[in-house]
């Protein structure tokens, strides 16, 4: 599977958009297979990889692989393999795997001859063994909803955000709010619903909310759909960019024209982000 061409933007960390992608490109791959060999060529990732990680998956099978914010759970029986991609990190699906690279650290191998790979430069990702349900793992435990479920209502974001005097956009990117709205796609899902970024959010009306709502499922949908956007150093399973980085409306745009008003994008810094928007479309 080739190697995949990468735009010259800075990094950015993975945001839910790439982390679906990847669990949708892997989970065919290795759903229903058994783990036939672990393989940990650097254990010094963000948290030191467990040194009995190939005991505990050698010879168990992935029943299936969830997503829960930007993790991915490989369910295996009443365990799981969390894995996070950091800030560099992909995943890749080998059946004729290259010889390694620089920073590819683990290798699981499966019984229909695929190989997954963990690629990881800056080696801010992750790879534990919870061996019970993952629910109450100090990782997940005070996960907000996921956006894209039903308990992301209007309603919900209306009551949670009436005690807060921050930025919208800041209680968007807060995980404890709503996981997995990085900071790419607050930028352009504030946009799509008109509002500006430095709102304070308990000043937001239901009906407001409402469109934010609207705009956060709409734009995490188109984004999965285009594969998630590749800044630099993000590939999906197969080793392709993501190609939602060429609709941005206002992110990475500062001082160009809006696509719709023509009005120059203008930004500021939120929580030290870059935070980019346009001052007639979004008020």
């Amino acid at each position: 599977m080739g190697a995949a061409t990468n735009t010259a933007r800075p990094p950015t960390m993975p945001e839910l958009p790439e982390v679906e992608t990847t669990r949708r490109g892997v989970a065919p791959h290795v759903e229903r297979q058994k783990v036939t060999a672990v393989r940990v060529y650097d254990p010094r990732l963000r948290w030191p990889v467990p040194h009995d990680l190939p005991s505990r998956l050698v010879g168990r099978m992935v029943d299936r692989v969830d997503r829960r914010s930007k993790y991915l759970l490989f369910r295996i029986g009443a365990g799981t393999l969390i894995v996070h991609l950091g800030m560099t990190g992909s995943l890749r699906v080998y059946r004729d795997p290259p010889a390694r690279r620089p920073h590819d650290h683990i290798d699981l191998e499966f019984a229909n001859g695929v190989v997954l790979r963990y690629h990881d430069p800056r080696r801010f990702g992750a790879m534990l063994w919870s061996p019970r349900t993952v629910r109450d793992h100090p990782l997940l435990v005070a996960l907000g909803p996921e956006p894209l479920s039903p308990e992301f209502t209007p309603q919900y974001l209306f009551r949670v955000t009436r005690s807060r005097s921050a930025a919208i956009k800041l209680a968007l990117m807060d995980s404890r709010v709503v996981v997995g709205v990085g900071n790419i796609y607050a930028n352009e899902s504030l946009f799509r619903a008109g509002i500006r970024p430095t709102t304070r959010a308990r000043r937001l009306s239901l009906a407001r909310l409402t469109r934010l709502v609207d705009a956060v499922r709409a734009t995490l949908d188109d984004a999965i759909a285009k594969g998630g956007s590749t800044l630099r150093d993000y590939v999906d399973s197969d080793g392709e960019s993501g190609r939602f980085q060429l609709e941005y409306y206002v992110y990475g745009r500062a001082g160009e024209p809006c696509r719709v008003c023509r009005s120059i994008i203008r930004t500021v810094r939120l929580g030290g982000r870059a935070t980019t928007y346009c001052p007639m479309c979004q008020r």
